[in-house]
């Protein structure tokens, strides 16, 4: 059954955004930050209300060590992966950007939630949250995006179309364009404020 008023709210922790979405008690994990973020993340989670018991799942926008670094610690305490098809080989990447000093914990693959684009709206639902994970690669190829219904998109790291540099410009531009289609309105970026997608 949807909920309907989902609820945001902002965990971030040293210049990364980590969104919980919350439909009631059900809430979901956007981005899940830097190794050794869970030592924190109890705290912070508690200053807005939201019980660590209560995040049925996380899901990492992309596979950087900022916005996965602790995705196998929140495995530990308890909380899914859930992970999109086109993120798999992605994951074992990620260690080759980790320095020992990281202390970033490999995330383990058998025991993940592996879903489709095309499947995410139907478990979303299962979870009481009205919306969609899309493919948007720019910066990184592994990129998704969580939209939700009434228009919010969680982006991770996906470039703002004003401001591409080294990225493939037809791909950053085909991403916000298959945003748009789908009804983005207001954008809750990795990094930096929320904004209003201009159409």
């Amino acid at each position: 059954m949807i909920i309907t008023g989902t609820t945001v709210v902002n965990v971030g922790y040293r210049s990364a955004n980590y969104w919980v979405v919350s439909a009631g008690t059900s809430r979901l994990l956007v981005d899940l930050g830097w190794p050794g973020s869970m030592g924190t993340l109890p705290a912070r989670l508690r200053r807005k209300d939201v019980p660590l018991s209560e995040i049925r799942c996380a899901l990492a926008t992309h596979y950087h060590i900022d916005h996965a670094g602790s995705a196998q610690e929140f495995k530990l305490a308890g909380v899914p992966l859930l992970v999109l098809d086109t993120q798999l080989s992605a994951i074992p990447e990620m260690k080759r950007w980790t320095k020992p000093q990281d202390r970033c914990v490999e995330i383990a693959t058998h025991d993940n939630i592996i879903i489709s684009s095309i499947e995410s709206r139907a478990y979303l639902a299962q979870l009481g949250i009205a919306g969609q994970i899309l493919s948007t690669p720019g910066r990184s190829e592994d990129s998704v995006s969580r939209l939700l219904d009434d228009g919010s998109a969680f982006t991770g790291d996906l470039t703002h179309p004003a401001l591409v540099g080294s990225e493939d410009r037809s791909t950053v531009t085909s991403s916000w364009r298959r945003l748009r289609e789908n009804g983005a309105s207001h954008v809750y970026p990795g990094h930096g404020p929320i904004y209003s997608l201009a159409l």
